[in-house]
């Protein structure tokens, strides 16, 4: 049996699934550190599908793709697309960036694979954009064009930070004033989280317990601190403006979707949050964007499925 297979590869892990009519199937994954070079980790996935032989494939990853040659951020592997897909032996591979598999996810998630935060309703064909605060925070955006999907690269994670109340000014002067500059990424992220926590205990003169992202968003959980339950609260709207600020950017009558490895950790605590309200807080522009649907992603899966949605489209006859 011949098929397709899509990967979707981090600093630690790599994942791999065969591609079906309607998502993905027998989904396996490895340690990147366990294998010398890509390829040997895509092979060893073949190896343990021995009834099928893939043809095509796409592989998501997380590092930037702009030509042949492609070096992973994070983690020491390096290859040639063009020799990659000749040591696999297919007739089609496709490299595409991790964020652009995430973008190509929304268009086929279904209504169980998301949490909607707020009212609103998607047009199915409408603009969409996902942003995931991680490690850093990626931001893309996919537009409808013809009946086909194509994704709008960009680097939003890296604009301004604009404070919309006075806790959000605390946390702007407390970045100018230690890195020079107070970025979307510094807010939105792990190393985000700390340091609203950390500029929340400086103003209220408390001193900070915790250094790790996980241990302030369970006390928050918890609500065993108040600062941790602040620091949440206001990651939480901060995320709002910034969603807010997308919808107004690029008309994403299709929604807003969040992604990334934070928010999911606390989805009823986002639902709660005043998320929505200051997703809406967009004065004379209101009216604009209430209606925009706004959804968290709850599907694990969701870069494969993009992936698998992107290379479907690519072979498509």
């Amino acid at each position: 049996m011949t098929d397709k297979f899509v990967a979707d590869v981090g600093g630690t892990n790599i994942r791999l699934s065969r591609v079906t009519e309607s998502g993905v199937a027998d989904i396996k994954k490895y340690m990147c550190k366990d294998f010398a070079s890509i390829d040997l980790a895509i092979l060893e996935y073949f190896k343990d599908m021995p009834s099928t032989t893939f043809v095509s494939g796409c592989i998501a990853i997380a590092c930037p793709v702009l030509g042949d040659q492609v070096v992973m951020t994070n983690h020491s592997w390096a290859f040639s697309q063009a020799a990659l897909k000749s040591q696999l032996k297919l007739d089609n591979l496709f490299v595409i960036n991790d964020f652009t598999a995430v973008a190509h996810s929304l268009p086929v998630l279904s209504s169980e694979q998301v949490i909607q935060i707020g009212e609103g309703t998607a047009k199915e064909t409408g603009n969409k954009a996902v942003f995931g605060p991680g490690t850093g925070l990626g931001v893309e955006h996919i537009t409808c064009v013809e009946s086909e999907w194509v994704t709008i690269d960009g680097e939003g994670g890296h604009i301004d930070f604009a404070p919309v109340d006075e806790t959000d000014v605390v946390i702007w002067r407390y970045l100018q004033n230690n890195f020079g500059r107070a970025s979307a990424e510094e807010v939105m992220s792990g190393r985000g989280i700390m340091n609203i926590y950390r500029a929340l205990t400086a103003h209220y003169q408390k001193t900070a317990e915790f250094d790790d992202p996980a241990q302030v968003t369970e006390a928050a959980l918890d609500g065993s601190c108040d600062i941790c339950t602040s620091t949440l609260t206001q990651f939480c709207r901060i995320m709002g403006s910034f969603a807010g600020n997308i919808a107004l950017n690029a008309a994403t009558t299709g929604g807003v979707f969040i992604g990334g490895g934070i928010a999911s950790r606390f989805p009823e605590f986002l639902r709660n949050s005043d998320f929505r309200a200051r997703f809406e807080a967009k004065g004379q522009m209101k009216h604009y964007v209430k209606d925009i649907p706004t959804y968290l992603i709850a599907e694990p899966d969701h870069g494969l499925l993009g992936a698998a949605a992107y290379l479907q489209q690519q072979t498509a006859s």
